[in-house]
């Protein structure tokens, strides 16, 4: 039996991939221009690891932003939906998931085995999301893998705004006044670790918290969050296949009853 959940997302494309339940293959891609080749990609790519052909994929659950564009999935499903059951595999005790992604924001509150109680979402503008950080982080002259080292310790500066075109030009002006970019990054981290609190506050979340997406790899911004929070928040090792594996398990269920 051979199952995969395919996510994906706006910036990147994450598959897991299951052979006879034994393990589970993960490879994440940029997704491009366009996102049917990425998820054909990906998928081709978790495929090769085990000398597998597409052909000899059993069932495929797909979601994310390009859910949709995928012909070769059997279902799809919402992100939301799937995010919350790869918690619930990965770290069961789970009652709130924050997922920053390329493009928005989600809060997720959870009920017993992963069951979806409640959610709030920013999906109207992209500010303080992964493609944000990208945009900030062009502007600065950093890679993202790098702003979390370079924003710790630092002392946050104050950024006033969130709008990705606003931001940049607050810190082309904070580049021009000579201000370090840790202290930049750290203002930004700090604006961002508000907001997500903000979102969160509306459902009165109750630890433990996950973080998960692609800015969870993000340690300092991780500690932002905790203390805008007020209480612990954990990241997955698996933190950025959050989607995918969620995807995988419902795909598995739907494999096992059709």
């Amino acid at each position: 039996m051979i199952i995969a959940g395919i996510d994906v997302g706006s910036v990147s494309t994450k598959v897991a991939l299951t052979v006879n339940s034994e393990s589970m293959i993960k490879v994440v891609i940029p997704t491009g221009w366009s996102p049917r080749q990425a998820g054909e990609n990906a998928l081709k790519t978790a495929l090769c690891q085990v000398g597998l052909e597409t052909q000899a994929v059993d069932f495929v659950v797909a979601t994310g932003y390009g859910r949709i564009a995928l012909p070769l999935a059997d279902k799809t499903v919402t992100e939301i939906t799937c995010h919350a059951r790869g918690i619930a595999y990965l770290l069961p005790e789970t009652k709130v998931i924050i997922d920053i992604g390329g493009q928005d924001s989600k809060i997720i509150k959870l009920g017993e085995k992963g069951r979806v109680i409640d959610f709030v979402m920013n999906d109207k503008c992209a500010a303080g999301t992964g493609r944000f950080m990208e945009v900030i982080a062009a502007k600065l002259g950093v890679d993202v893998s790098e702003m979390s080292d370079l924003a710790k310790g630092e002392t946050p500066v104050e950024i006033t705004s969130m709008c990705t075109v606003f931001a940049e030009s607050e810190v082309v002006g904070l580049l021009a006044q000579g201000t370090a970019t840790g202290k930049i990054i750290a203002g930004l981290q700090l604006a961002i670790a508000r907001r997500i609190a903000a979102m969160a506050g509306r459902l009165n979340p109750l630890p433990p918290l996950a973080f998960t997406g692609g800015l969870a790899q993000n340690q300092s911004l991780a500690h932002s969050l905790s203390e805008q929070l007020n209480m612990p928040v954990v990241v997955p090792a698996d933190c950025q296949f959050t989607g995918a594996i969620g995807a995988m398990l419902i795909a598995k269920e739907m494999f096992a009853a059709s």
